[in-house]
C-alpha cells in the first residue's frame, strides 16, 4: 500500500466519546485511530489539521457567550492548521435565538478574518467522513497530487500578526502596535472600543469597526 492509499491517522480527544464520531471512525478500516487529550480542538488528522466539531446548537450557545471567539483565536494562530465543522440544521439555532445575522457575522470573522476552513455537515456519520477526506487530500497535497495555494506565515508572532491584519483599518505597523500593547490576539478581540482608540494611529472610527467584526453578540 503506497502512502497516499494508506490509512488515515486521526487522533481524537477524549471528551468527545460521547460525540459519536468516534464510534463511526472505529468503524472505517481506512482509519488508524488514537483516543487521547487534545489541547486544541476535537480531532488531529495527518498530525497537520486541528478540527473543531461544533453541532450548529453548540456553535450558536458559544456565540452567545463569547466561547466561539476565543476558541477561534487560539486555532488561528496555533502551529496546525484550523478548521471548524459546524454538524447539524440551523433549526437548533433557531430554537436558541439566535439570528442568521449573527451566525453569518460569525462564520465571516473566523472564516475570512482568522483564516479558518469552515465545512458543514448534516450528522455524526457525515462528520466522521470528512475527517477522513480531509486526511486522503492532506496525502495527496504531500505528495504533489494537487496545487498548494495560500500564505501560511510561519511562526506564532508571524501568525498573530498576519491575523490582526484581517480586521479592517489594520496593516502592518498598526498590527505590530496591537500586538506589543495587548499582548495577545485574544486580548485584542476583547478590547474595548476605547482601548483600542488609545494606540497610535488607531482612531474612534477604526476602532469601531474593528468592535464591529469582533463583536460577540448577537446584535447587528
Amino acid at each position: 500500500m503506497n502512502e497516499v492509499n494508506s490509512p488515515i491517522r486521526i487522533i481524537a480527544d477524549d471528551r468527545e466519546n460521547a460525540g459519536g464520531v468516534i464510534e463511526e471512525l472505529r468503524k472505517r478500516a481506512d482509519v488508524a485511530l488514537e483516543v487521547q487529550r487534545l489541547g486544541l480542538g476535537d480531532f488531529l488528522v495527518e498530525e497537520n489539521f486541528a478540527v473543531e466539531r461544533k453541532t450548529l446548537a453548540d456553535f450558536s450557545a458559544s456565540v452567545i457567550d463569547a466561547r466561539w471567539f476565543k476558541q477561534a483565536a487560539a486555532m488561528a494562530v496555533g502551529a496546525r492548521r484550523g478548521v471548524i465543522v459546524l454538524e447539524g440544521t440551523l433549526a437548533a439555532a433557531v430554537e436558541l435565538g439566535v439570528s442568521r445575522e449573527a451566525l453569518q457575522g460569525a462564520l465571516i470573522t473566523v472564516s475570512v478574518f482568522y483564516g479558518l476552513a469552515v465545512l458543514r455537515a448534516r450528522d455524526t456519520a457525515e462528520t466522521a467522513r470528512l475527517l477522513v477526506y480531509l486526511g486522503r487530500q492532506a496525502k495527496r497535497f504531500a505528495h504533489g497530487a494537487l496545487p498548494r495555494p495560500g500564505y501560511r506565515p510561519k511562526g506564532k508572532r508571524a501568525r498573530q500578526l498576519f491575523v490582526l491584519q484581517g480586521l479592517p483599518g489594520i496593516g502592518p505597523e498598526r498590527a505590530e502596535r496591537l500586538l506589543d500593547h495587548f499582548g495577545s490576539v485574544e486580548n485584542v478581540a476583547k478590547a474595548s472600543a476605547d482601548a483600542l482608540s488609545a494606540i497610535d494611529g488607531i482612531g474612534e472610527s477604526t476602532a469601531a469597526r474593528m468592535r464591529w467584526v469582533l463583536e460577540d453578540s448577537p446584535a447587528d
